[in-house]
């Protein structure tokens, strides 16, 4: 899950990182509100992207009425396709200098990463790009973590100038906490900025928590933004489906991810001589193919107006066919009604010939059996197309 500016910046703070908070806004009438009780402020639209700035969603207010003017310009603007519903409002700083600092999960090592660079900033990609010696990449041993001999040889390393070692070093040790007690996967401050008064603060920053811990993390549900979530992703994270909405017209049941990636594949492919079709979603029931798990990811799937077909691309193995056929027989029973767009299945695997006799006993209206996965999304897409036309 990433977290918006605001909520990075409280987690900051829970763990003793130099950062300043600011007021969230979502009205006019607050920011101004807020303003009268900051100052000069800096008013920064909050969603879950970046190039914020450039998009015209961060602005300087040196007024209350300018803060309410900005806030009605920001609030309700859409950057990168997410529509902006609430504005920090944050003390306005005298930056000196501008540096870059994350901790991350480096998986192509399996194992951790920091990435420092004393000439960052919000042009650090430019930097990475122009001047990559600028930019320290020194990797974490994730038995050892970072003590305080850690922590000052990344500072040594970075850069950072010497009136900041102390400030820095103590700011490395608060972020890795942060990393680590919060089970992030990344933690970033862009910038971490030299104020006046040779002052270290983090102006903004960055969090993305590993969903896999959320059960060690009550309050992490807290950070989730419902209002901007997609309503069937909701949907599907309520019934315990590992699900993705894509932006396509067959939609995907199969269980395991290896599976349903090469599904997502196949698709697309026999979709260029349909009229272009493509995949709906990601869809993985796991293991458990039984009635209420496929009735629930088939309520997911045709909830989506753009889905005309689903392709269900079963291999049976722990779970056998036959337990898979029984669980789409009693799905449609379920379903009843709700149930109006085909169904393509391939079943293959363990029990394959008795999960394909059950739904030919079934012979329901919506279902088409086809043998090779090939076949079957050639299929899908087929149909689709047609229902599409």
């Amino acid at each position: 899950m990433d977290l918006m500016e605001y909520q990075a910046k409280e987690l900051f703070a829970k763990h003793g990182v130099p950062v300043t908070t600011g007021i969230v806004a979502t009205t006019p009438d607050e920011a101004k509100a807020a303003a009268e009780q900051l100052g000069v402020v800096v008013v920064k639209a909050q969603v879950k992207a970046g190039g914020r700035g450039k998009a015209g969603g961060v602005k300087l207010a040196k007024t209350p009425d300018e803060a309410h003017q900005h806030a009605s310009n920001i609030l309700g603007m859409q950057i990168k396709g997410l529509t902006v519903n609430r504005v920090l409002i944050a003390p306005a700083a005298t930056i000196e200098e501008e540096y870059y600092f994350s901790f991350l999960l480096d998986r192509a090592n399996r194992s951790y990463l920091c990435i420092a660079s004393v000439e960052g900033g919000v042009e650090i990609e430019e930097v990475a790009k122009t001047n990559p010696d600028a930019v320290k990449q020194i990797p974490i041993d994730a038995g050892a973590g970072v003590d305080d001999a850690k922590a000052r040889e990344i500072v040594a390393e970075a850069g950072f100038p010497e009136a900041l070692t102390e400030q820095a070093v103590t700011t490395v040790l608060t972020l890795w906490k942060t990393f680590v007690e919060e089970d992030a996967t990344l933690v970033e401050v862009n910038p971490l900025a030299r104020l006046e008064g040779d002052v270290l603060e983090a102006l903004d920053g960055k969090v993305s928590l590993d969903e896999n811990a959320e059960f060690r993390h009550d309050d992490h549900a807290g950070f989730e933004d419902k209002a901007a979530a997609d309503p069937l992703e909701a949907k599907a994270k309520a019934k315990g489906l590992n699900y993705v909405k894509l932006d396509g017209e067959v939609g995907i049941i199969g269980n395991g991810a290896g599976l349903v990636m090469s599904t997502l594949d196949v698709v697309a492919y026999a979709g260029e001589k349909h009229g272009g079709v493509k995949p709906a979603n990601f869809l993985d029931i796991g293991g458990g193919a039984s009635a209420q798990v496929m009735a629930d990811g088939l309520d997911v799937i045709l909830g989506d107006d753009q889905v005309k077909s689903v392709f269900v691309n079963v291999f049976g193995g722990i779970t056998s066919c036959d337990a898979v056929a029984n669980g789409i027989k009693g799905a449609l029973e379920l379903l009843g009604d709700n149930a109006t767009k085909p169904l393509v299945v391939r079943l293959d695997g363990n029990n394959v010939d008795e999960g394909r006799a059950i739904l030919d006993e079934l012979n329901h209206p919506l279902v088409t059996q086809v043998e090779t996965m090939d076949g079957a999304a050639d299929k899908a897409a087929e149909l689709a197309n047609g229902q599409g036309a």
